[in-house]
């Protein structure tokens, strides 16, 4: 079974403030014209409107709050600027514009901080990432898994660097923000985000982190799974809580889920071995044609319940743990709470005997 890594990308975020910025310098070999600043949102919104003249660079306005911006010389590749209310110093060349000297702004400068640490790690990441997409053969694909493995870890470490060494710099939530995907926990994120200066916190950029942290809360390890009721095949409802007191795997799926499909073998080996150890499946999926779905769970061979509402992506359950994908799943244990989720192949396996036991 495939699992999906992901290439990831500086995440937009807003920014508020108060005093205004004023922006010069000079830039040899840039054609006369303008000097934009722009959010990095998809959709830039126009921040600031300057000029650029033989060279020299005057561009002034006001953001509430530090934050991530693009400047935009002339025709030039727009580059990010860390902005803030402050008078802000830039100098370079039109040949080396990768590279422009910034200066004035501390927060600009952590982020330069910031690239030299991250952007080589994240490249690692990414490149290994594209490899295990592409790769085919298992014993490669887990050769390489634990080398992604091993630049996560790495990027982990420096996080926490990073963030206890600079708790009032507004870098700190945008990295906590670009670097959530790597590890999906939100009361690691959470513990980190309790690091950060008060004034960050409670900054906009911070609220918009806490904010991020609750809703993702939902559906996390060592949270209490939520509960529902779905019908199965006959109609009759079937309520998660009813399984407490066992480990129940909740596999979100479809028929017409290819990976899925792929992924089924290693659900039912898993069912076949550990259903007479304390442990179900409840299956729910996000088909919408009732005959599609009844067809995939007898050739599949899927011996345990099953539950839909035919509602496609608009399935309640899955809107509820807020599944992105599929395939999908969360380990729940006797309690109620969830102590697994996304397990494929012989992650499944592995942690299934390290709750149960495998004699």
């Amino acid at each position: 079974m495939k699992k999906t890594f992901f290439i990831f990308l500086l995440l937009p975020f807003f920014s508020f403030a108060q005093n205004g910025f004023v922006i010069t310098g000079n830039v040899s070999g840039i054609s006369d014209g303008d000097v934009k600043i722009t959010s990095v949102q998809e959709e830039a919104q126009l921040i600031a409107k300057g000029t650029v003249k033989n060279g020299s660079v005057s561009v002034k306005g006001n953001v509430p709050e530090p934050g991530l911006y693009w400047i935009t010389l002339g025709n030039e590749q727009p580059q990010h600027v860390f902005l803030e209310n402050t008078a802000i110093k830039i100098n370079g060349s039109k040949k080396d514009i990768k590279n422009l000297k910034i200066e004035g702004s501390a927060s600009h400068k952590d982020f330069d901080t910031f690239r030299k640490i991250f952007n080589p790690l994240m490249g690692e990441l990414s490149g290994k990432a594209a490899l295990i997409n592409r790769e085919n053969n298992e014993a490669k694909r887990t050769n390489l898994m634990r080398q992604y493995d091993s630049i996560g870890k790495a990027v982990q470490t420096e996080i926490d660097k990073f963030i206890t060494a600079k708790p009032a710099s507004y870098v700190s939530p945008f990295l906590l923000f670009i670097t959530a995907q790597i590890e999906d926990n939100p009361g690691l994120l959470e513990q980190r985000y309790q690091k950060l200066d008060e004034s960050i916190q409670t900054s906009n950029v911070g609220k918009s982190l806490a904010s991020y942290i609750e809703y993702n809360k939902v559906g996390a390890i060592g949270s209490v799974a939520p509960d529902f009721t779905q019908a199965d095949a006959t109609g009759k409802d079937i309520t998660l809580s009813q399984f407490r007191g066992k480990y129940v795997l909740i596999d979100f799926w479809a028929s017409w889920c290819r990976p899925c499909r792929e992924e089924n073998p290693n659900v039912v080996a898993a069912y076949n071995k550990f259903n007479t150890k304390n442990f179900t499946i409840l299956g729910v999926s996000l088909d919408r044609e009732k005959d599609a779905w009844l067809n995939a769970i007898k050739k599949d061979g899927l011996a345990w319940t099953q539950v839909s509402d035919l509602q496609f992506w608009n399935n309640a359950a899955a809107a509820l743990y807020r599944v992105q994908g599929i395939p999908q799943n969360f380990l729940i244990s006797p309690e109620g709470k969830i102590v697994g989720k996304n397990l494929r192949g012989s992650e499944l396996e592995a942690k299934l005997c390290e709750l149960l036991g495998c004699n």
